[in-house]
């Protein structure tokens, strides 16, 4: 069902961007408008790189605490998704970007998203392409192989 809508949103977004700019344009005038989508891409790089290394930071940290970095991941992803959004001229796509650059939207997408998501482990992956077994990672050492310096 939603595969059938995605060419018609397609198709009716430049429509309504459209809408949107004559709606704006005739209540506050053209170079007002026109200042406005200038604003808004410089606002979306700025939000971008901003708010880009302080997730990039916390997904450092997750990668230290020894933590699955998922929801840094897709905080990172809506990250770049709503900058390019606020780079398209438009007020829609803007409202949709500036929303996505809110982190409890970004919570919240979180939230519907992982219901949905099952993790499944594959194993080691070998550079042939098929996943190693436990026995392939299982590492067998004599007692003269290992030996232990003392407290680090």
């Amino acid at each position: 069902m939603l595969r059938r809508l995605i060419p018609l949103f397609i198709l009716l977004l430049p429509l309504a961007e459209i809408a949107c700019f004559i709606l704006v344009g005739r209540r506050i005038g053209l170079f007002p408008t026109l200042s406005l989508v200038v604003f808004s891409a410089i606002v979306g790089i700025v939000l971008m790189r901003v708010q880009g290394f302080g997730v990039l930071m916390r997904l450092r940290q997750a990668g230290q605490d020894g933590r699955a970095p998922g929801k840094e991941m897709l905080d990172a992803a809506m990250i770049v998704v709503a900058g390019i959004l606020l780079l398209i001229p438009g007020f829609l796509t803007d409202i949709v970007g500036l929303a996505l650059f809110l982190p409890p939207v970004r919570a919240f997408l979180w939230n519907r998203l992982i219901r949905n998501v099952v993790v499944v482990d594959m194993g080691t992956i070998r550079p042939g392409g098929a996943p190693q077994t436990d026995a392939q990672r299982t590492i067998d050492l004599d007692e003269n192989d290992f030996h232990r310096d003392g407290p680090r």
